[in-house]
């Protein structure tokens, strides 16, 4: 009787095993294998929590052929486009209305009806800014968006202001203070997973130049790489971001071997690399210089301006808009240089990871596997 309760013990513990195995992800999943079979390097995603991309809207008329008078010469106070000429211009004016504006107010969200060169509203100033900071990321940039390239709509998907931005968060504290401080930790935000890490890693990462190395070259505590378990925590928490934001996983850009060594690592891991340092452009350079020109409503709770990060883009895809490109129906946000930048980002990645010190400033070599 007692080797009977005690198979039924197994059994029963086996099946309660399996049904709490199964509460973790259950249903179909995608398996894209990414590296040598065997070595655990796949994509490994749950179809049913895929992110659809957006759907391309369609263009408000054909785009015209480009020659005749310029904008420049056609209209008032044309700082921007105005060697685009007219007809493309008022054709990028009309996306602009379509991927940005209500639509219940069109052209007047930013401009005055009855005096269009007027500067009087403030998105008006904030639009000019903004097509500066497209046509930069399409050039310079392009080691990033490659020849996909990006538009308005990409952020924005039709509304005033992109669904996804950041700001400090309400309730931080003085940095200084250690009373009440959880420095953003154990407080579940989706951001990072829901884990304990520290909620806000943008403010550390995605302005001014915060370093994202935490691995050193050594194994021992060297005196060349003081790195706190707090600023690993706050890494951690980026790449949970980066992770969820594009829908994989870390083998999407890292080998398990070694998540430090590059030259172990996939190119998608140099495409990051580039993304990071434009979107801390986009926050530093583009949208803080606009501090004075945002009303309040358009800031967030510490007063700072909202700004972007890698989900304003992706949304849950690992490229945004599934990888379709819109610039061919708004050619006047390529930049004035982005043919060759193209060119050239485009052999920069495999450099970097032909050299990992162009990158790092260390070399990086391959961990040689020992045996017994």
């Amino acid at each position: 009787m007692r080797r009977h309760w005690n198979s039924i013990a197994v059994i029963g513990g086996g099946t309660a095993g399996l049904l709490l195995l199964a509460g973790c992800e259950p249903g179909a999943k995608n398996v894209t294998q990414t590296g040598y079979r065997g070595a655990g390097l796949a994509q490994i995603v749950d179809r049913s929590s895929l992110a659809k991309a957006a759907a391309i809207p369609a263009e408000p008329y054909p785009l015209p052929p480009d020659g005749g008078p310029t904008a420049g010469e056609s209209y008032e106070n044309i700082r921007v486009l105005n060697a685009v000429s007219k007809e493309r211009f008022d054709h990028l004016m009309a996306e602009m209305s379509q991927w940005v504006a209500p639509a219940e107010q069109g052209c007047a969200y930013c401009h005055n009806p009855e005096n269009m060169a007027s500067d009087e509203k403030y998105t008006k100033v904030v639009a000019r800014r903004m097509l500066q900071m497209t046509r930069t990321i399409n050039s310079r940039w392009a080691s990033h968006v490659k020849d996909t390239g990006v538009t308005c709509y990409t952020c924005h998907r039709g509304n005033p202001v992109p669904e996804y931005k950041w700001a400090l968060a309400p309730g931080t504290l003085n940095p200084r203070s250690i009373l009440g401080n959880k420095r953003g930790q154990n407080t579940p935000d989706a951001n990072v997973g829901y884990a304990s890490l520290p909620s806000d890693p943008f403010a550390a990462y995605f302005e001014g130049k915060g370093n994202i190395r935490v691995a050193s070259s050594d194994a021992f505590p060297s005196s060349k790489h003081v790195v706190s378990v707090k600023d690993a925590e706050k890494s951690y928490g980026l790449m949970m971001h980066v992770s969820s934001a594009l829908g994989v996983n870390c083998t999407y850009c890292h080998n398990t071997q070694s998540f430090r060594a590059w030259n172990l690592s996939r190119a998608q891991r140099g495409t990051a690399y580039y993304g990071i340092r434009m979107v801390r452009n986009i926050n530093d350079e583009y949208l803080t210089s606009l501090a004075s020109v945002f009303p309040a409503n358009r800031k967030g709770p510490h007063g700072d301006v909202y700004k972007v990060n890698c989900t304003t883009c992706h949304q849950g895809v690992s490229k945004p808009l599934g990888g379709i490109s819109m610039i061919a129906q708004a050619p006047a946000l390529r930049g004035p240089s982005v043919e060759p930048a193209g060119a050239a980002a485009g052999a920069a990645v495999p450099r970097a990871f032909n050299q990992p010190g162009a990158m790092t400033s260390k070399n990086e070599p391959a961990p040689i596997p020992t045996r017994p």
